[in-house]
């Protein structure tokens, strides 16, 4: 499913436009991000919970060169799934 399938699920469940549906589903990405820079975690109980952790600068291999390279430290957003959306999955 990709952003404008959704878009279009969710005008059709919430009886909206889909411009209104889009503008909703813009809003709930950018509550997330903004979740995530601020607090570091954002969570939906039952759903799932979004949180940004710190990955540490490692050393890697360059497949193509078998040269070695730096990897730098970053932020990586990670996904845990609640309960209620496994058990809705399985």
């Amino acid at each position: 499913m990709n952003k404008t399938e959704v878009v279009e699920y969710v005008a059709k469940a919430a009886n909206l436009t889909k411009a209104d549906a889009l503008r909703a589903v813009d809003a709930y990405h950018e509550a997330v991000t903004k979740g995530l820079k601020k607090e570091g975690k954002v969570a939906f109980v039952g759903f799932g919970t979004y949180a940004a952790k710190k990955r540490a600068a490692r050393e890697g291999i360059n497949p193509l060169t078998k040269a070695k390279i730096k990897i730098p430290a970053k932020m990586a957003v990670t996904f845990k799934a609640g309960s209620k959306l496994k058990d809705a999955v399985n």
